[in-house]
């Protein structure tokens, strides 16, 4: 895993790398994730180990042992047999893929990706910034104040109880927490995002602890809300416009549309022109983001033609090249 000489390569990695990280204390470089290669190839959105080794070697894998106690010895022959199956195929894989990428001009946009992953604060969890892993649903300095304590009370119980995050308090549970502000038990049973009875566990005690933790910080100390652009009239029409025009950029270029824009991406470029995102940036930029803005000031324009979706420039009332901006109405 140490070993820079030699290439790395994962399937869906972020999770095993995280393992790797904080177990090993390194994290394996050069790394190449097949998942994100092959949406970088047109396999699609997130496409599964077994659906990929099938569609590049024709190889089926017997899934059943999947979810079986890995936790029993000796394992049995079956699972074995899947726990190879799970990792011989990658090299066939790797190659197809690789081969796939240098021959369309894209092995730097899968760099990207892996530059992300390969990347300490990628799997950094200190337990004080575990807020920053939230959406930003506070509008208040005290609610904020209350969110960051209440994370970081929920990502020491996760750690200490190995155990993923929501399934301590899910997100959601926390905005209701930072907004409402429960200082009591009482108080804290009157929350929709609250099971019936935990207030009454350790667990309801603690929150109860951070909230008054967070109540208590002086305002000073607190970070400054981020103050986003508001979204103008008509942005929810812009937003379902970018759709489209993504679906369709995604499917004439065979490039996963996850991989290019996410729906909090489309909702920033909605609402400003310089939204910090991904999809204002690079290669995604040249292949989406360009046109997004495009449409958005009315430069481009969507519209049938025939069973297709075309952009048409509206400076020239005439379709750009149609290899690049149009896919089959479905």
């Amino acid at each position: 895993m140490a070993d820079r000489n030699v290439t790395k390569v994962f399937h869906a990695a972020r999770q095993d790398v995280e393992i790797v990280y904080h177990l090993g204390k390194l994290i394996p470089a050069p790394l190449f994730d097949s998942q994100v290669a092959a949406m970088v190839c047109g396999f699609g959105d997130s496409i599964s180990y077994d659906q990929l080794v099938y569609k590049v070697t024709g190889a089926q894998i017997d899934k059943s042992s999947r979810f079986t106690d890995w936790s029993r010895r000796p394992l049995t022959q079956k699972q074995l047999e899947y726990a190879l199956a799970d990792v011989t195929h990658l090299r066939d894989v790797y190659q197809f893929l690789k081969a796939n990428l240098a021959e369309q001009g894209r092995s730097h946009w899968v760099q990207d990706e892996m530059e992300i992953l390969t990347s300490e604060n990628t799997y950094r969890s200190e337990p004080e910034n575990a807020w920053k892993r939230l959406k930003m649903r506070v509008r208040k300095p005290k609610e904020l104040a209350v969110m960051m304590e209440v994370a970081a009370w929920r990502e020491k119980e996760a750690q200490s109880r190995n155990v993923p995050r929501n399934r301590v308090i899910k997100d959601d549970a926390i905005y209701e927490i930072a907004s409402q502000q429960p200082d009591d038990a009482e108080k804290l049973s009157r929350l929709r995002t609250i099971p019936k009875g935990f207030e009454r566990s350790k667990s309801g005690e603690a929150i109860v602890n951070a909230v008054k933790r967070g109540q208590a910080i002086p305002k000073e100390q607190i970070p400054r809300l981020p103050k986003g652009k508001p979204a103008p009239d008509g942005s929810a029409a812009a937003v379902d416009l970018l759709k489209v025009l993504l679906k369709m950029v995604s499917e004439s270029h065979g490039v996963a549309a996850k991989v290019i824009a996410t729906v909090d991406d489309l909702e920033k470029i909605a609402a400003d022109d310089e939204a910090d995102v991904a999809a204002l940036k690079g290669w995604r930029m040249e292949l989406f983001g360009q046109l997004a803005l495009k449409l958005k000031h009315g430069k481009v324009a969507l519209a049938f033609k025939g069973r297709k979706i075309v952009a048409i420039d509206q400076e020239t009332s005439t379709p750009p090249a149609e290899d690049n901006l149009t896919h089959a109405a479905e």
